[in-house]
């Protein structure tokens, strides 16, 4: 190869392990490249990654499969890992956000690193045992001892949830709170209950309820049926509960969004599904597993990788209204 480039042996060993720049010129890169494409020459990657000590591939371990959210983590990582060559397992942790355990005999000995999303960093302790680098997704970056860490702006989420349901007229809300000891779950109650406290005359109430349609509706019941003044406007954690919200507002002979406005979080394919439509915020979700990957591989190259907030955005659909003008 090197030969027929006319180049020596470093050159084509540094431009086809991607660490030419600085040190050999475009040209002779894209030369390079162009000459491998011809030959149809591929690495030998069990062979560097033994030399390296590597297995290039990188664990990523999520709470659960159930979620469409945790789907799309997955697609962004492994489309970003496939850029590098880098494989992606997959571990839904079997406690959820608990004590994860090790999928293999030894997880240091099967892969390069950890990619958790929306795990407490503890929950992670039998894993790392080892000492694998870990970058966390989703969760609290003061509290981790992560290489590096990957957040969603869910504050600003949340935030812009509450000041589109004030700006429509609602002062009685109600949040139906996801339920789980989880950092992006306490900075969405967080965000929620600072938003409506801006306004003087605004009200909120909460009910937990954990992550699903059923769970979601029972929750929502029981706010709707409470006593004092009936909230105007539900806060939904996530879309699941949101879509148990809607039912429960059925049930209950409620319209959406005349009697009652009724919002979610994620923007997951069900949000369009009901009717009507969710308004909710949309989270970048595969974007997050893409920078993970990449978090993951620049600390493996010892580099240091910035800290990392993807914004999220506020989908306004039929499910918000103002409140009724009696109420």
């Amino acid at each position: 190869m090197a030969r027929a480039a006319g180049v020596s042996q470093a050159t084509v060993s540094l431009v086809l392990g991607d660490k030419w720049r600085g040190r050999v010129s475009e040209r002779t890169a894209d030369s390079v490249r162009a000459l491998a494409r011809e030959l149809g020459y591929r690495p030998n990657l069990a062979a560097r990654n033994l030399r390296l000590g590597r297995t290039r591939t990188a664990l990523l371990v999520v709470p659960a499969l159930t979620n469409e959210f945790f789907a799309r983590v997955h697609a962004g990582a492994a489309h970003a890992a496939a850029e590098h060559s880098v494989g992606v397992v997959l571990y839904p942790s079997p406690d959820g956000i608990g004590p994860a355990r090790d999928p293999f005999d030894s997880a240091r000995a099967a892969v390069d690193g950890i990619i958790a999303s929306s795990m407490a960093a503890n929950a992670l302790a039998t894993l790392r045992g080892g000492g694998l680098p870990l970058v966390m997704l989703d969760s609290d970056p003061l509290r981790s001892d992560a290489a590096a860490t990957v957040n969603l702006d869910i504050a600003d989420g949340m935030r812009r949830t509450a000041e589109h349901l004030l700006a429509l007229g609602h002062r009685r809300f109600a949040h139906i709170a996801a339920g789980i000891d989880s950092w992006t779950f306490h900075v969405r109650a967080e965000a929620l209950a600072t938003a409506v406290h801006q306004a003087p005359d605004a009200t909120l109430r909460t009910e937990p309820t954990a992550l699903g349609v059923t769970e979601g509706r029972a929750a929502a019941e029981r706010a709707l049926s409470g006593p004092g003044p009936r909230p105007t406007a539900l806060v939904c954690d996530d879309d699941l509960i949101a879509a148990g919200a809607c039912k429960a507002a059925r049930r209950l002979g409620l319209r959406v969004p005349d009697d009652l406005s009724i919002t979610g979080f994620d923007d997951l394919s069900l949000a369009t599904a009901l009717e009507p439509e969710l308004t909710t915020v949309r989270l970048p979700a595969a974007a997050v597993g893409e920078a993970g990957i990449r978090a993951l591989i620049a600390v493996l190259d010892g580099r240091a990788p910035e800290p990392t907030e993807l914004p999220g955005e506020l989908v306004v659909r039929d499910s918000t209204a103002p409140p009724p003008a009696d109420r």
